[in-house]
């Protein structure tokens, strides 16, 4: 018993230790973070993930920040069958640009990296179907990212332990407008 105590709590300790060492965005300005975004390419090690991901299209973020530093996010997924919609709140955890979705499985949300007006690299520790993983997702104001944001992104991805077969680039989709009517 003893021996499953500790090994729990160095578990703990680790994956804290783990979290602690992703960057924020120095100064993070919600309001200036606001707006749409596309998620142009992903990375994780997730098993669901994994095994969807030449599957997966372009999908959108539409952001706002709230009072409180929160921020609240509307996000539109093409599927077969048209557009997937989900609205999300990021809940602000200590520091400008760290944040939480509880409802979303999100245990830790970080913006790493922005220049507010093109591009994002967005850091996501997450359970899904009782497991952990570890997602990066880099957002782009447009649906082509620039060259500035794909090094920002591959230079990053590395640094939280994910490798570049992990990696996939999202192809466009017609399938989502990228802003809903009820916005």
């Amino acid at each position: 018993m003893r021996l499953v105590l500790l090994s729990w709590v160095l578990l703990l300790f680790w994956e804290s230790a783990t979290l602690a060492e992703v960057l924020l965005q120095p100064d993070f300005d919600a309001r200036k973070f606001s707006g749409l975004w596309y998620v142009v390419s992903m990375v994780s090690d997730c098993k669901v993930f994994l095994g969807k991901k030449d599957h997966l299209l372009m999908s959108t973020r539409d952001i706002n920040a709230t009072e409180g530093g929160c921020l609240s996010v509307h996000m539109e997924f093409p599927r077969v069958d048209g557009c997937a919609q989900v609205d999300a709140t990021f809940l602000k955890m200590g520091s400008e640009g760290h944040f939480r979705a509880p409802a979303l499985g999100y245990l830790d949300v970080r913006v790493a990296d922005t220049d507010y007006s093109s591009f994002a690299v967005v850091y996501i520790y997450k359970e899904l179907e009782g497991a952990l993983s570890t997602m990066v997702q880099l957002y782009s104001r447009t649906q082509d990212a620039s060259p500035q944001a794909l090094k920002a992104f591959q230079d990053f991805y590395p640094t939280v332990g994910l490798p570049d077969d992990m990696m996939v680039m999202l192809p466009k989709s017609g399938a989502c407008s990228g802003r809903a009517a009820s916005w």
